[in-house]
């Protein structure tokens, strides 16, 4: 590990318990924090992860301003279970219908800039279990006391079923290697693909945003090259449980990190971007081709409509 590294680790690094809320609340002055849970038929854990936000870090201590859920096409109850829970819920294609949604999850953060207005903006996925305030608390609390610091990562244990620490096979077997070989800077980040994170918009909306499951490397690379790394810091909030992914869907996410790693190193063309993998049938296996996520969405900034809401 690089002595940067290490350095970086001692002092960029903390827990939760470190920032008591009313510490937060004493410094977070003027500062505006959005909460946006990208959903896709999550009608069984969205709603109590909006009620948990809702309950403690609104009514019960006025830390977050805004709780917004983007629907990205759910064909259950998400969105009613989300709105009775407490949060304002907007439908993916509403946002910027000028632009033709893309399927992901990264299309869905990227238009969520468009709809909130927090100076900090917190990403929490919706398919969380026994959740905690902490996962938005512990991550916003960062930026809310430490002006020098612009981009926060959860960081936690995933247990796999019953097994603890098996979780993040993507992040063991694709991202951590890429990231150790190829920017050895972001070596120290316990969980660099997971869904929880927070950072100021003002960095946000400079950054392109794969729009699939590469999202999460893509934004912590180009935060890297675009603040530096002191900048960049990580936040310990236990256990993340959540719905876990068969193999063939986490070769995709695999593939789509792997294509937005290339393009950052190279930004060159990939000459096959799909992505082949194998069921058995009747007959013997039968090949499935998938396409792999190649589109980005330019910094939000460079958006009309978003410069114009800026400048209103």
């Amino acid at each position: 590990m690089l002595d940067e590294v290490e350095r970086w680790l001692a002092t960029r690094s903390w827990s939760a318990a470190d920032r008591p809320l009313g510490a937060l609340l004493a410094a977070k002055r003027g500062t505006t924090v959005s909460v946006v849970l990208p959903a896709l038929d999550e009608e069984a854990t969205v709603g109590e992860i909006v009620a948990v936000i809702r309950r403690e870090l609104m009514e019960r201590v006025p830390l977050v301003d805004e709780l917004v859920v983007v629907d990205s096409g759910s064909t259950d109850r998400t969105g009613e279970v989300a709105a009775a829970a407490g949060a304002r819920v907007v439908h993916r294609d509403e946002i910027l219908p000028r632009i033709p949604a893309l399927p992901g999850k990264g299309e869905v953060l990227w238009r969520s800039l468009m709809v909130t207005r927090g100076d900090v903006v917190c990403f929490v996925d919706a398919d969380l279990r026994d959740f905690s305030a902490d996962f938005v608390s512990g991550i916003v609390g960062p930026l809310l006391t430490d002006p020098q610091v612009q981009f926060v990562k959860a960081m936690y244990d995933r247990p796999l079923g019953e097994t603890a620490g098996q979780g993040g096979r993507v992040t063991e077997l694709v991202a951590r290697p890429l990231l150790n070989l190829h920017w050895p800077q972001l070596a120290g980040f316990v969980q660099p693909l997971g869904g929880e994170y927070a950072a100021r918009r003002s960095l946000l909306e400079r950054l392109p945003f794969p729009v699939g499951y590469g999202v999460e490397l893509g934004l912590l690379v180009d935060a890297l090259h675009t603040v530096g790394l002191d900048a960049l810091a990580q936040v310990d909030v236990g256990t993340r449980k959540h719905r876990h992914q068969d193999g063939q869907a986490l070769g995709r996410m695999a593939a789509a990190i792997y294509r937005t790693a290339q393009l950052r190193l190279s930004r060159g063309h990939l000459v096959r971007p799909a992505l082949t993998q194998f069921e058995r049938g009747e007959d013997g296996f039968v090949p499935r081709t998938h396409p792999v996520d190649t589109e980005e969405r330019p910094p939000m900034r460079e958006i009309a409509e978003y410069a114009a809401r800026r400048a209103a």
